[in-house]
């Protein structure tokens, strides 16, 4: 079904991509914004600066391993044409509730906040695979580039909007009517709730699906699992690529890492909460312009060496991360990481598809998409672990937190050095041939 032409196609389309602008919020104000600054601050009030960054990153690892270990039922679900917007409703409003609840979880809960924080991050990625899955439905061929785009677009700007107000929010409580910044928080859980919800209706009304056969949920989870197993079999014959989702693996994961964690470790340093929130408002808009430069950059000196460039850049940021001082310099640190937080995550995906067999894309991105899935399971549990490590061993909280941010290093450099084995294509007409 293509929708691409005439002026139902392009209300069609513009429904689908303003769903990137309606959950994005999710990711802007509550998974990178101010859910750590309220974790570390309110609902583990009083508790050791590593003991709450070991709890914050153990709920991020559980969220990001649960919903990839779900992601090949969930992609089986999405194939069958007359049951994904149905799903997509069913897990955004988990996340949707979930984050609403977060606004009224009391002091010191932190266990509660914790499971609302991690039910919310499930529903938010769930929600997302069947997103993915409705782009056939919307555009199809070379058109699906355009649109896919345009959702990304839009959901920078949206999510940056929004999060922009809600910072103003918190910095002055009482413009809006409200006591103190807590309280400014908590409506901003709410306004991110709303958000969601209101701009989802766009595609719940306006995107059409193809009607297919009805499966049975057994039948889904048995096809899901087939074709995981059969994509893998493949996979383990193409050295290139499986080396290839090692690596993107490995430091994808630093890459999201650094985005849920960066909040946490400021507050740790004793920054103020605030500052720390324009930082990572500054992160969120200078990101896309230079993702877009990036991609010119990959065509001009190499894709893989452009990778190799914002994964040194990284490297910077946790050396750096681990010896600043003063909130300028984590400024710095916010504006290096936009510079090269989109420009990774877009050329990964292009290197990717020059990479796989011409005759089978869908079937390998299904792959890369479950293993990117995976990011940000390990490096908050490493985060983590070393701060509890380095604390237990009778060194102060800042010096724990340092080591903590520096041990995401590990993961650039292993991705990186399998990155290394990798060739690239060399002839742009051959992109998608198998290595």
């Amino acid at each position: 079904m293509q929708h691409t032409d005439g002026a139902s196609g392009r209300a069609t389309v513009l429904g689908w991509a303003l769903y990137d602008w309606a959950n994005s919020a999710f990711t802007t104000t509550v998974m990178a914004g101010f859910f750590p600054l309220f974790f570390k601050q309110v609902w583990s009030s009083g508790t050791d600066p590593a003991v709450s960054t070991a709890r914050l990153g153990m709920a991020n690892s559980v969220a990001g391993l649960l919903v990839a270990l779900a992601a090949p039922l969930l992609g089986a679900m999405a194939d069958k044409g007359n049951a994904r917007k149905r799903f997509l409703l069913g897990f955004a409003a988990v996340g949707i509730i979930m984050t609403a609840c977060l606004a009224h979880t009391p002091h010191g809960a932190w266990r509660a906040a914790a499971a609302l924080y991690v039910a919310a991050s499930i529903g938010f990625a769930a929600a997302n695979v069947m997103y993915d899955s409705l782009l056939p439905a919307v555009a199809r061929g070379r058109s699906q580039d355009v649109v896919s785009a345009l959702g990304y677009s839009l959901g920078y700007l949206g999510g940056g909007l929004l999060f922009a107000a809600n910072v103003l929010m918190v910095r002055n409580p009482a413009m809006f009517g409200l006591p103190d910044m807590e309280a400014a928080v908590r409506v901003s859980f709410l306004l991110v709730a709303a958000w969601w919800a209101v701009f989802s209706l766009p595609l719940l009304l306006g995107v059409k699906e193809a009607r297919a056969a009805s499966v049975s949920m057994p039948a889904m989870a048995r096809r899901g699992m087939h074709e995981l197993a059969a994509t893998f079999r493949r996979v383990r014959r193409l050295r290139h690529i499986w080396l290839f989702l090692l690596a993107y693996w490995l430091y994808i994961d630093g890459v999201d890492t650094i985005v849920r964690m960066a909040v946490d470790y400021g507050i740790s340093l004793g920054f103020d909460s605030n500052d720390l929130i324009l930082a990572l408002l500054l992160t969120q808009f200078v990101g896309f312009p230079c993702a877009l430069a990036f991609g010119h950059l990959g065509r001009r000196i190499g894709t893989r060496r452009a990778i190799f460039l914002g994964l040194a850049v990284y490297l910077v940021v946790c050396g750096w991360g681990a010896a600043i001082r003063t909130e300028t310099e984590f400024f710095i640190l916010a504006g290096l990481i936009g510079v090269v937080q989109g420009g990774v995550q877009a050329l990964s995906r292009s290197f990717y598809a020059r990479l796989i067999p011409a005759d089978r894309p869908a079937e390998f991105f299904g792959f890369y998409n479950m293993v990117g899935k995976f990011a940000a399971v390990i490096g908050p549990a490493l985060m983590g672990g070393v701060a509890l490590a380095i604390r237990g061993a009778g060194f102060p909280s800042t010096t724990a937190s340092r080591a903590s941010i520096a041990s995401v290093a590990i993961l650039f450099v292993a991705g990186g050095a399998l990155l290394t084995r990798v060739k690239e294509p060399g002839v742009p007409s051959a992109a998608g041939s198998a290595p």
